[in-house]
């Protein structure tokens, strides 16, 4: 799920952001969308190679279609980020919608995993991001990479089918999946369409607000992406949620806003609403969620921009 607010221009990444590394050529699925850009320019800073594959054909472009006839370019890593926003208010939860949200992840990962085990020259990495929806909503476990998921609905389905599609045999490539939390950032999207009830003094928790908000800040996730391109020693499972996630209900992002915006933040959304804009399996999302923590992260000594919620804010909402 991606949260992401209104600047166009996306903000600078830190110093120690960026790393000294062997250039790369990065082949990115997904490179136009709001993570895939953050990406992009996080790798190019690095002093990496980016070409994303994409719908349209363009520069430093190419395209599935093309991927499938002429299989892989030449490169040394490559990442999947492609698929459908599931929370667009305005797009019906229905079958043909389904559907189309599984193919956008199942199918390209299967496209982009079939041409890196095809590869005469695989790439030294491959990484895949898909979501904390693998776990079970719960007010109270708390899920660290080594914890189960399970087919308990829709979403906890569908990252165990695009997980499995990405994994390749042989270990001629370093395979890691990324599982995303909410995705805070600048570029358009629910921060957006949130802007003007908190600045209006209208905003507030979701329902209760006891709920568990698993975010990260958009520049942590794609610095841990970039962590994993280039850390020869990485691999596995690793989740892409800020350190203090694991304590964050939805209320504390409520206040969080309205104390960066200094606008009161008491009015709840109720959850009746919520279902019935999103519908029952969507609104899990909003009206559960999963306490989970990034000991794997963490452990790789991936260093987090923004840990805490106040700093993600003031940065997002500047």
């Amino acid at each position: 799920m991606v949260l992401t607010g209104r600047r166009g221009n996306l903000a600078p990444f830190p110093a120690h952001a960026r790393s000294a590394c062997l250039a790369m050529r990065v082949l990115v699925g997904g490179g136009t969308g709001f993570v895939g850009r953050a990406l992009t320019q996080l790798l190019q800073s690095r002093g990496h190679e980016v070409t994303v594959i994409s719908r349209q054909p363009g520069k430093n472009k190419i395209t599935w279609d093309e991927l499938s006839r002429t299989g892989l370019p030449p490169c040394e890593g490559a990442v999947n980020l492609s698929g459908e926003n599931v929370l667009n208010p305005f797009q019906r939860w229905n079958e043909s919608f389904q559907q189309e949200v599984v193919a956008s992840r199942v199918e390209t990962t299967k496209a982009l995993a079939k041409a890196i085990a095809e590869a005469e020259h695989p790439p030294r990495a491959w990484v895949l991001v898909t979501g904390v929806g693998y776990y079970k909503p719960s007010h109270t476990t708390r899920y660290t990479e080594d914890s189960p998921g399970g087919d308990f609905d829709f979403f906890s389905r569908l990252v165990t089918r695009w997980e499995a599609a990405a994994k390749i045999p042989g270990d001629r490539t370093r395979q890691v999946v990324v599982r995303s939390g909410v995705v805070l950032g600048r570029d358009g999207g629910a921060i957006a369409q949130m802007l003007w009830p908190f600045r209006l003094g209208l905003g507030g928790p979701i329902a209760s607000g006891r709920q568990p908000f698993p975010w990260i800040h958009v520049a942590d996730l794609a610095g841990i992406v970039a962590h994993a391109l280039e850390r020869d020693g990485v691999t596995g499972i690793l989740n892409g949620v800020s350190p203090s996630a694991v304590t964050t209900t939805s209320g504390d992002f409520a206040q969080a806003m309205g104390s960066a915006l200094r606008r009161p933040a008491v009015l709840p959304l109720p959850g009746f609403v919520v279902s019935a804009i999103f519908g029952p399996e969507r609104s899990v999302m909003l009206l559960e969620g999963q306490r989970v923590e990034p000991k794997r992260t963490l452990e790789t000594n991936y260093r987090f921009v923004f840990p805490d919620l106040p700093s993600a804010l003031r940065d997002i909402l500047a």
